[in-house]
């Protein structure tokens, strides 16, 4: 196909007019499709509902120590159940606390109790005249939501295919003591794809913060998910790589099984330094008397163990490849060699990123919304919902079946090459 920038006037308007006639008849079907946010279908959830039969009123209800689901104690998890996420997460048992259902929840604490008790002794942040966080670029808008609440200042870290730009991560956490902490989503990113590289995970790991309470949050939300079966996409773990290079303290690491088993209904939690650990002991024990051991219990009875974890994550790879192939194979016929988009075929996660023309991601949403077809907000994956851009768009296959996402990536394919016409005719 003909580059879209090799055009000429005259063709780019005669296809522009070819564009808008299709654009009408598909806004006549009256579509409603959504691939905003990264929802897990219903044939997904379905594959958990057993785990609704492994505990009932006949159950033995206690953990294998002897203590009784049922009532207070375990404050910091059922001990099977911190196993269980510690093999997951690929970190010892000891460093992990289990939480409710959510990590999100984990980390807006972990950032609400350094602002008011500070870090492991440090002043509270709240205290300070400026607080920084680091946000590699394009990311998830829910990390960027918490730090902005927050009112602490973002500052945006470039991605590339081997994860943020350390030489400037290291420039500002080597000599801004103001800065704070990072997000990072290092496998299988949202909304990217990628997976940090080994070369980046030890430079994080080797950093010299000008602040002692600096704190990468290292959010491993798809540590598990794999799509293709033959390809599993690793990464040195980050706490070992931390100790190792003298800097133990330095790492949250989240995790939860919100896309496992149930997203309302999972377990999380945190895994970090013995020091850390004993921080937010002190804090938690005041807070919580602790979190839903029975379904934790649920948890652990089900799945077992890590390779219960890992053959139930199978069948959801095979639910997903589809949708995921759907997808790129359409992007790919369509749009290759146009010149007006580019995206990474990712082997794990719940996003495809979609980077259009600069000036064209607000008025490819628009579009799609016009013709039914739900996208996440142009922005979003930037803090403050502003992508100096207006390009990245994140695409989340997830929860239409394969033939929806077939139907809603040829309409967004369509939405792409009319904004990038009118685009490349109004430059």
């Amino acid at each position: 196909m003909k580059s879209y920038m090799q055009m000429s006037r005259e063709e780019l308007l005669s296809l522009k007019a070819s564009l808008e006639e299709e654009f009408k008849t598909e806004e006549a079907k009256g579509l409603s499709l959504n691939m905003a946010r990264g929802k897990p279908g219903a044939s997904q959830l379905a594959l958990s509902m057993p785990m609704l039969d492994v505990i009932n009123s006949k159950s033995d209800m206690k953990t294998l120590l002897g203590n009784d689901t049922r009532n207070y104690g375990d404050w910091d998890g059922i001990g099977e159940c911190r196993q269980l996420l510690a093999d997951m997460m690929e970190v010892k048992k000891d460093n992990v606390i289990v939480c409710g259902n959510s990590s999100l929840n984990i980390m807006y604490d972990t950032v609400a109790r350094s602002m008011i008790r500070g870090v492991n002794g440090s002043t509270p942040w709240c205290k300070l005249d400026k607080v920084k966080f680091l946000c590699p670029v394009p990311g998830y808008d829910r990390h960027f939501k918490i730090t902005e609440l927050f009112g602490i200042e973002m500052i945006n870290i470039p991605m590339d295919e081997n994860g943020p730009d350390m030489d400037l991560v290291e420039k500002y956490v080597n000599n801004d003591e103001a800065v704070k902490g990072i997000w990072c989503v290092p496998k299988y990113s949202n909304p990217t794809g990628i997976t940090y590289s080994d070369e980046v995970v030890k430079r994080f790991a080797n950093l010299h913060p000008k602040a002692e309470d600096f704190r990468i949050f290292w959010d491993n939300a798809y540590c598990i998910h794999h799509i293709y079966d033959e390809i599993h996409d690793k990464i040195p773990n980050i706490l070992e790589e931390c100790e190792k290079a003298g800097n133990p303290d330095m790492v949250y690491m989240f995790g939860s099984t919100s896309k496992v088993s149930f997203p309302g209904s999972g377990v999380s939690a945190i895994a970090t330094s013995l020091a850390n650990v004993e921080f937010i002991r002190q804090h938690m024990t005041v807070q919580i008397i602790g979190h839903d051991k029975i379904n934790q219990l649920r948890h652990v009875r089900f799945f077992k163990d890590i390779d219960g974890l890992k053959n139930h994550m199978q069948k959801h790879a095979e639910i997903l490849r589809p949708k995921f192939e759907a997808v790129l194979q359409i992007l790919q016929e369509e749009l290759k060699g146009l010149e007006i988009g580019s995206w990474v075929k990712p082997r794990g996660g719940y996003f495809i990123s979609f980077n259009a023309m600069p000036g064209c991601a607000k008025a490819i949403v628009d579009k799609c919304k016009q013709l039914g077809v739900v996208l996440t907000g142009a922005g979003a994956t930037y803090p403050y919902g502003k992508d100096p851009e207006d390009s990245n768009i994140r695409i989340a296959p997830s929860f239409p079946t394969p033939e929806e996402m077939a139907e809603a990536t040829k309409i967004f394919v369509l939405c792409v090459k009319l904004a990038s016409v009118e685009k490349l005719l109004n430059d």
